[in-house]
């Protein structure tokens, strides 16, 4: 007996198989997606019922990579998968992204998509796949959805787009998106880029909907053949009272309207009078109405404030904080604002403050990813944290979420591309940046700190990076897009999209649609509206740093490498490893030499400060350049050995010269022990040196004040 139904696509030169009615058969919807040997599982369910009021969709994507997929034992005690690692919450997100605003508005029944690795080359990039497999386990479900939408990976491999690349393909290219989309319009898109240019980044975009487009008609084939999802659930999720929706809209509109057309900037004063237009309101009703209406009243009047806010910006022009939809607000910036740091600033842009340090490290200090594919160390961490202070709320912390995480990922991809590799950057670094004022647009806020923070630090970064925010308020036929929008913006709005870059191109960049899709006309706009917007704020910044200081702060540990060649490895290292130690405790650095090729080696220096470095650097320097001793020069010799003659100093590493007994001190030496220790750094002065055997004769008290003579008595 046959099992199951599979479809197949060409996309990028790769066949994809889609099948369904073989696994899981118990889910609402679930499918199998298959590349090469690349396979991921999809399933989803969704609640008939809601329990109580709901005014949102209560989705959750979760995504999975087995370690059995790749023939791997997880790490830790347990041997078995554990929390979902940052990789696989970032593929979550994305699918979730291209989900969620396809959903109708009424449905909030509670749906979880749940998306498994169960196989993997290693060769093929399984994320690409996800969406298409969570959009098609929907498609031959009976859950209303308005898809069906799919996402691809594209990527520019030496001027060349090219479709789901493989890994290995990927590390090549100077342009690296996801793109989610339906038939006819973008959904989402998320990637970073090498400084490319507006033109590019769209091409880029049509390249992946022409290959979007392809997949989502074999999802259509594929749910053809399911009979269930033909016709869809019928549902009813949401109370409604007419009477009491038209009577808020008669009494509120207008005073919401009125309010927003005043432009005021205070956030917390906007939304004092926006309280008050809705306790009110709540003084006309009764006691029992206002008990058994309160969640309808909450929502119909959000959705008047929504509509009068809209109505404003669209017909009048006018923001909630009173700008033109252009115009950025105040910005001010700092640098070296923690004196601990190896590197930090305060970014503030309106109402939104991000205080960035920089942390630099050794090697050791990588972050190891010990994921199902693929075993790694990142060398350029960003850590982004959002405490609840930073909109005045108090609420619990349950770790770090989904949307830090995320944020946190969009600024690391912004300003990679600008960050130099080894050896012109021989350190780890880490950003931790830290949202202490938040009124939209913080990880933006995180992108101009932490470009601040890293020239601050003495990071030679290739170009300072900006970021801006774009919002979208539309009608069906108007539209207006507004740069660096605040937060109300973004809830009230129909697009958040996030642009970063420098002043030769675009690094990073990330979409959200909220409505059914974004005209390439509308995308065009807001991304030459952006680029204005990110070089106005590149330039605010540069008033405060422009350039990457010329040097690390003294507190920072020193990283050094050079060549030296084989034949003085044996000499720096001494016998029985005596020298290189010796080093190592008299300056506190740690000293490593690789292999030698084509008769040099590698030798490096880590060391906890400048100084160190610097004292570590000039022994080895003298022991593979050794300096000569010269006739009538000065030098800080180190005691070797005592005689009853004199010592035996250490002018030049590797070059002795003796201190004779009469050469010590202006007085007589009975016991040279009296004078000297070994191991002691003495001053000398080299007397002579014999031609024939290159022998040194040494004093030091030459260099000492000689005693005046005492008047001899006079004898009667």
């Amino acid at each position: 007996m046959k099992l199951g139904v599979s479809k197949t696509v060409e996309v990028g030169g790769k066949t994809i198989s889609i099948e369904s009615g073989k696994l899981a058969k118990q889910a609402d919807g679930s499918v199998v997606v298959k590349m090469n040997d690349t396979m991921l599982l999809a399933a989803v369910v969704s609640n008939n019922e809601v329990n109580g009021d709901v005014d949102f969709m209560p989705l959750t994507v979760d995504y999975r990579e087995k370690y059995t997929a790749t023939g791997r034992f997880p790490g830790g005690f347990f041997k078995r998968e554990a929390r979902p690692s940052e990789d696989e919450i970032l593929v979550m997100r994305l699918v979730d992204r291209a989900l969620r605003p396809l959903f109708p508005d009424d449905y909030h029944g509670d749906t979880q998509v749940m998306i498994q690795l169960i196989s993997s080359d290693k060769v093929d990039m399984p994320d690409a796949l996800a969406c298409l497999a969570a959009s098609a386990a929907i498609a031959v479900s009976d859950i209303p959805f308005n898809g069906p939408v799919s996402e691809v990976r594209v990527a520019r491999i030496n001027g060349e787009f090219c479709i789901n690349p493989t890994f290995e393909e990927l590390a090549n290219a100077d342009l690296d998106m996801v793109v989610a989309a339906t038939k006819e319009n973008i959904m989402m898109v998320e990637g970073e880029m090498s400084e490319v240019s507006e033109e590019t980044m769209i091409e880029a975009i049509q390249v992946a909907h022409d290959a979007i487009r392809l997949e989502i008609e074999c999802i259509e084939t594929l749910a053809g053949e399911f009979e269930k999802a033909s016709t869809k659930r019928e549902y009813e999720h949401e109370r409604s009272d007419d009477d009491l929706k038209n009577a808020i809209h008669e009494f509120a509109y207008q005073k919401c309207y009125d309010i927003a057309k005043q432009g005021l900037e205070d956030k917390a004063k906007r939304s004092e009078l926006f309280s008050e237009v809705l306790d009110t309101f709540k003084e006309t009703l009764s006691e029992e109405d206002l008990d058994e209406k309160d969640f309808l009243i909450k929502q119909y009047y959000k959705k008047t404030q929504k509509e009068a806010v809209r109505r404003v910006l669209l017909d009048e022009g006018i923001r909630l904080d009173g700008r033109k939809t252009t115009e950025i607000r105040p910005i001010w910036s700092e640098v070296n604002y923690l004196p601990g740091a190896h590197g930090s600033s305060v970014f503030t842009r309106g109402e939104t403050q991000s205080l960035t340090a920089l942390t630099l490290g050794s090697t050791l200090d990588e972050q190891l990813i010990d994921g199902a594919i693929s075993k790694r160390t990142e060398p350029f961490l960003l850590h982004y944290n959002f405490p609840p202070f930073s909109t005045g709320e108090a609420r619990p912390i349950r770790g770090t979420s989904r949307r830090e995480i995320g944020h946190g990922n969009l600024a690391l991809r912004a300003l990679k591309p600008v960050v130099p590799s080894k050896p012109e950057n021989p350190y780890t670094i880490r950003l931790v940046s830290d949202i202490l004022e938040s009124n939209g647009s913080s990880s933006m806020a995180t992108v101009c700190a932490g470009t601040l923070a890293l020239m601050d630090g003495g990071v030679k970064i290739k170009s300072p990076v900006s970021g801006i925010a774009m919002g979208l308020i539309t009608d069906g036929e108007n539209f207006s897009i507004l740069s660096d929008i605040l937060g109300d913006e973004d809830h009230l709005g129909d697009m958040d999209f996030k642009v970063t870059g420098t002043e030769n191109g675009i690094t990073a960049c990330q979409m959200d649609i909220k409505v059914d899709g974004l005209p390439y006309e509308v995308l065009k706009q807001a991304l030459y509206q952006a680029k204005d917007g990110r070089l106005h704020i590149l330039r605010e910044m540069m008033q405060t740093i422009d350039t990457p200081n010329s040097d690390y702060k003294s507190h920072v540990p020193r990283i050094h490498s050079f060549e030296i060649p084989e034949d003085c490895i044996g000499a720096v290292i001494g016998p029985g490893g005596k020298v290189i130690q010796e080093i190592q405790k008299e300056t506190g650095a740690t000293v490593s030499i690789s292999d030698s090729e084509n008769n040099v080696a590698i030798c490096e220096i880590f060391a906890p400060d400048k100084d160190s470095m610097d004292d570590c650097f000039k022994r080895i320097d003298t022991i593979v350049n050794p300096p000569t001793a010269e006739v009538g020069e000065t030098y800080d010799g180190k005691v070797k050995s005592l005689m009853p003659y004199g010592a035996f100093v250490e002018v030049v590493p590797g070059t002795d010269g003796l201190l004779h007994v009469s050469e010590i001190d202006w007085k007589r030496v009975e016991k040279v022990e009296d004078h000297l220790k070994e191991g002691e750094i003495v001053q000398v002065k080299v007397l002579n040196k014999d031609p024939k055997t290159g022998k040194l004769k040494l004093s030091r008290k030459v260099l000492l004040p000689k005693p005046e003579k005492k008047d001899e008595p006079v004898r009667s």
